[in-house]
């Protein structure tokens, strides 16, 4: 428990108004999208980069732990304070867009923006903001910076760290540090940034991100493959890509998704399929996207397609993606409880992995149905499994584990898109050897020495 001298003391550093510690804030801040709990002894709202510099020092001198959070929406528990201490809020006062270069096309925001907010704005001056994480309705930018977050239409665009050209941000002792510029060449010195990118809050708080933006694509079009077998599928999209095919999205859903979608939504969905492939293509000229849809419905036939269909306006295309984006709530026929992993591998061994799924599932007597952003060789592998059955639970569990052994000895890593937090902690030394997590621990050391920032986290203790 905090004492309440340090109760009173932050409450003069920042505003009584910003310092909560009733039993209504501390259960709201106790959990984020994992569904599990952890309550902190004390909430605080910083107003600005100087309240985060003065509850940072006076922290780390009074060895205070402190958990950096968003909109708490992460499948990992990233944001939760596994130790106590405080959860220190971004979303309620550091949440504004300050600015919109079109000259130099970048965006300056506050890290408690949400991902969706952003697009909006910058779409409306013809600027595009393409990270698009599924969370993006509610997720904030310094969320999404801190877990370095994906989305569909990664498989050309990239995620998050391909925007993030500066940041400024407060270390654990209070002082405030610039990391990168808004130029678009910078190679002086060490990649702070990129340091600070995928970093889960554990290393400094962010409080200003400058993130590059593109010229916003004229043109779209949706279009949908359906596989006879979840192979071909694969095949077809590493097949896709490299022969020249460059998709906003490639999006996949296997059989027992599909047979989810249908039995929930009754979309007439093609049940018998193995695979269903769903692509985005973007472009500023007519002749571009025909010449794309072709190398797509060239490469897709090649490979098992015995359905190719091009959406004939926005309404079909809302119709073709809506089977993708009601995927996850589809799927819980199967379980009441998710275990939900974003194994990402390479495209290559996009099939070797999913077979090894099927195995997995057989072994461990489990539904596993698996959908995601094929494109970038990230799939939601998803084990579903009854909450009340603590034998099934157990061997879901089990399934894991060896899901994940399986990623990293085909190349794969353990998470594309939701970080490590706590629940991919204990994985972590699979992953990487002895010496790297060495490495990652002196990281931490050099930049929190007391260790008061989201500590717990990504394996590091």
């Amino acid at each position: 428990m905090i004492d309440k001298k340090h109760i009173k003391n932050l409450k003069k550093l920042i505003g009584e108004e910003n310092v909560k510690d009733d039993k209504a804030h501390l259960i709201a801040y106790s959990y984020d999208a994992t569904r599990n709990r952890y309550e902190p002894d004390l909430v605080v709202f910083p107003k600005d980069e100087k309240d985060v510099s003065e509850i940072l020092k006076y922290c780390n001198e009074n060895r205070i732990v402190i958990t950096p959070r968003g909109a708490g929406s992460g499948f990992t528990g990233g944001a939760l304070p596994a130790k106590g201490g405080i959860v220190l809020s971004l979303e309620k006062h550091m949440n504004k867009i300050l600015e919109i270069d079109m000259e130099n096309m970048v965006a300056v925001v506050q890290p408690g923006v949400i991902n969706k907010e952003l697009q909006r704005e910058v779409e409306k001056v013809g600027l595009f903001y393409p990270p698009d994480p599924a969370s993006q309705e509610y997720s904030t930018i310094g969320g999404n910076v801190s877990e370095n977050a994906g989305g569909m239409r990664a498989a050309k665009y990239g995620i998050t760290k391909d925007y993030v050209m500066a940041l400024r941000a407060v270390l654990p002792n209070g002082d405030i540090i610039r990391a990168g510029k808004k130029t678009i060449k910078d190679v002086a010195g060490y990649n702070l940034a990129g340091i600070l990118v995928g970093s889960e809050g554990t290393l400094a708080v962010i409080t200003e991100i400058t993130l590059k933006l593109l010229s916003k694509p004229r043109l779209s079009k949706t279009a949908m493959g359906v596989f006879k077998s979840v192979d071909d599928a694969m095949r077809a999209v590493y097949k896709s890509l490299a022969g020249g095919a460059n998709p906003v999205a490639m999006e996949f859903l296997d059989n027992l998704t599909i047979r989810a979608v249908e039995e929930k939504f009754h979309k007439g969905l093609p049940v018998e399929a193995g695979a269903i492939l769903i692509s985005d293509i973007d472009g500023n000229v007519e002749e571009e996207i025909d010449y794309q849809l072709s190398l797509l419905e060239k490469f897709f036939k090649q490979n098992g397609c015995v359905e190719f269909r091009v959406a004939k306006d926005e309404k079909e295309a809302a119709d073709i993606w809506f089977a993708r984006r009601n995927a996850s709530q589809s799927i819980t026929i199967y379980g009441s409880k998710k275990i939900n992993e974003d194994i990402t591998v390479p495209r290559s061994k996009l099939p070797k992995y999913l077979k090894e799924v099927d195995r997995i599932s057989k072994k461990y007597r489990v539904k596993i149905p698996c959908f995601g952003h094929t494109g970038d060789g990230n799939v939601h592998t998803n084990v579903m499994v009854d909450a009340l059955d603590e034998d099934e639970i157990k061997r879901g569990y089990e399934a894991i584990e060896e899901i994940f052994k399986i990623t990293i000895e085909i190349g794969g890593t353990l998470s594309g898109e939701h970080g490590i937090g706590l629940s991919k902690a204990p994985f972590m030394k699979m992953a990487f050897t002895p010496e790297e997590m060495k490495l990652f621990k002196r990281i931490k050391e050099a930049f929190d020495p007391n260790n008061i920032l989201n500590p717990g986290k990504m394996g590091l203790e």
